[in-house]
């Protein structure tokens, strides 16, 4: 063959489009490595994929069951919260009605003590009068006996008669105080 002819017959091939033997060739190697990697590694990748999605799907539903037990657990806590504080009020309450109550009967019993003392020292006083003035009527009778009979210039040493006169005089004069102190008021 001329080598002229077959230049020509060269130039009418496309370099772009590959001879027909080449391209049925490289189908059915291509068939071959798809249908390899469709049978071997594609059901690993399905299977590793599948396997992603559960976890990544479990992980949700655990997050999400995680924020409803810790919702749950929020709001029991709120709920223990406001029953302990509602505790601690009505605890605060009690004590203070009871100190109230402790207040009043110590304010009771100091009051009941006060009447007491004042009971017994009326009672004292009127004790210590009424010694002093029997003490008071003593020496002054004494002293008027005295004096009286001085004045009458005879013994007046009977004593039944002295303490008459006495009583008389003391009466009298106890009579004259009580007017005057009743004209002062």
């Amino acid at each position: 063959m001329n080598p002229l002819v077959q230049l020509a017959a060269e130039e009418a091939e496309n370099p772009l489009i590959p001879p027909i033997p080449e391209l049925v060739i490289g189908f059915i190697a291509f068939v071959i490595v798809f249908g390899f990697l469709a049978k071997k590694l594609l059901p690993n990748i399905n299977k590793v994929l599948e396997e992603r999605r559960e976890a990544i799907e479990g992980g949700i539903e655990k997050a999400d069951a995680a924020q409803t037990e810790a919702q749950s657990v929020l709001e029991q806590y709120k709920a223990q919260l406001a029953e302990a504080r509602h505790e601690a009020a009505r605890m605060r309450q009690e004590a203070q009605e009871q100190g109230a109550v402790i207040l009043q009967e110590m304010r009771a019993e100091g009051q009941r003590q006060r009447e007491e003392i004042i009971a017994a020292g009326h009672a004292q006083i009127e004790a210590d009068r009424k010694a002093a003035a029997a003490a008071l009527r003593q020496d002054v009778g004494t002293l008027a006996v005295e004096l009286a009979g001085k004045l009458v210039g005879e013994s007046l040493e009977d004593h039944a008669r002295q303490s008459g006169t006495v009583d008389r005089f003391l009466d009298e004069l106890e009579a004259k105080a009580d007017a005057k102190a009743e004209a002062v008021r």
